[in-house]
């Protein structure tokens, strides 16, 4: 069900099945708005990189003349920086210029009172949601609808808002349980990366190019399957330890340290997989003729058909790649970059990495997938020179999969329901 089309911030004309800011009426309401601020932290509490925290300003600003409710998560349990939301409440404060109260309680008396007593204008930050044990339960947004903190705070809620699309390919609570008992849509942060991936992928300039690097062999697999089957991609390059994958199943001898890494991973399987999308793709996918090999620190150029006996790792695509894939993504009018090409936190190994992110801002459409490539955008100072930089690791590159978001697909679920209810 199409419920509005209408022009995107880039001017393209857009359909979509589920609600945004712009289909309700927010002025003097309460809206509950499901957030993602979960940014590293130093031991001593500290954040390290507010990048997410500042992705959400737009869309609390637009809720200015509302009650405005945020709920997010900091971290997982057993985790060193599992810790409140204070620190981020502060931080956003600065952002908003205007005082966004902690509230140290999730859904007992002091969170529902702290809420009824809201006028508007006024923002307060709920306890980290993960202290809840129920959250990260994985289930349906009908089963978690009936749990305590649903129950508990919906009656004081006019309007949920999903703008954590990071954590939307998760079923959990938050993200999904608000969706089956109030008016539910889309946050400006989710909106953004819904339209911008869609016109990467479906509506994109061509030629289209997908880099895909990182260690996630068997979701850059389902990324490149399903790009090139669906043609959203005229080609799909490869870096990283997709690309030893990759090589490893072209009949490439990578080595005994490289293979034992790959299996370490679990992607011992994913070789033969690798196999038979090489075949079923000929000649659209892309993988390095040359790599760096580390030796001992040092960047070793080597041709992949003469890789010596030694068990030196890859940890970078070589000179002549470099070259070569930059040629392509510099001539392509759309690129999505996902995961780094090599290990890009070493300086003599971060060569390949930032040269694909300077090719592709040559692009009329350029996207960094989220995760490692765009901190990488970020530390190179190229934010403002990329279309769109996803906020969301997983969740960006199932969404390229072609796999179904639980968080996204709860408030296609909802849309339907308010407007046959309207």
């Amino acid at each position: 069900m199409v419920i509005q089309a209408k022009r995107n911030g880039d001017g393209i004309l857009t359909t979509r099945d589920y609600l945004t800011i712009d289909d309700f009426d927010v002025a003097s309401k309460t809206i509950l708005v499901r957030v993602d601020l979960n940014t590293p932290m130093d031991t001593e509490g500290n954040i390290l990189d507010d990048m997410r925290i500042k992705s959400h300003i737009p869309t609390i600003k637009e809720l200015e003349d509302a009650k405005v409710v945020l709920m997010a998560h900091q971290s997982r349990a057993g985790k060193k920086d599992f810790t409140t939301m204070k620190p981020h409440s502060l931080v956003m404060s600065q952002y908003l210029g205007k005082d966004v109260k902690y509230v140290d309680d999730i859904f007992g008396t002091h969170a529902r009172s702290s809420i009824s007593d809201m006028e508007n204008g006024d923002v307060i930050l709920l306890e980290n949601v993960r202290f809840y044990s129920e959250e990260s339960i994985e289930r349906s947004a009908k089963d978690h609808s009936g749990t305590h903190m649903v129950r508990k705070l919906s009656p004081l809620i006019d309007i949920f808002l999903n703008d954590a699309f990071a954590v939307s390919h998760r079923s959990h609570l938050s993200i999904m349980g608000f969706t089956e008992s109030l008016p539910s849509g889309a946050g400006r942060v989710m909106e953004k990366e819904i339209s911008s991936l869609d016109r990467g992928i479906k509506g994109g300039e061509r030629p289209c190019i997908f880099v895909l690097g990182g260690a996630k062999v068997d979701d850059s697999l389902k990324v490149a399957e399903n790009v090139l089957i669906n043609g959203g991609a005229d080609r799909v390059l490869v870096t990283g330890v997709v690309a030893n994958v990759m090589l490893a199943a072209s009949g490439v001898d990578i080595g005994q340290t490289n293979m034992d890494f790959i299996e370490s991973q679990g992607y011992m399987e994913q070789i033969e997989r690798a196999k038979q999308v090489l075949d079923k793709f000929n000649g659209k996918i892309g993988i390095p003729q040359d790599v760096a090999l580390n030796d001992e620190g040092e960047r070793l150029e080597v041709q992949v058909s003469e890789l010596p006996d030694g068990n030196l790792p890859i940890n970078d695509i070589g000179l002549e790649t470099i070259v070569a894939f930059s040629e392509e993504i510099k001539n392509a009018k759309t690129v999505i970059l996902n995961g780094p090409a090599g290990l890009s936190e070493v300086k003599p190994f971060a060569l390949g990495t930032h040269e694909i992110i300077q090719a592709a801002i040559n692009s009329e459409y350029s996207i960094a997938g989220g995760g490692h490539i765009s901190a990488e955008v970020r530390n190179l100072g190229f934010e403002d020179q990329f279309s769109h930089l996803s906020t969301g690791g997983g969740a960006c590159i199932d969404y390229l999969a072609g796999e179904a978001l639980p968080g996204i697909e709860s408030l296609k679920a909802a849309a339907s329901r308010y407007r046959f209810n309207r």
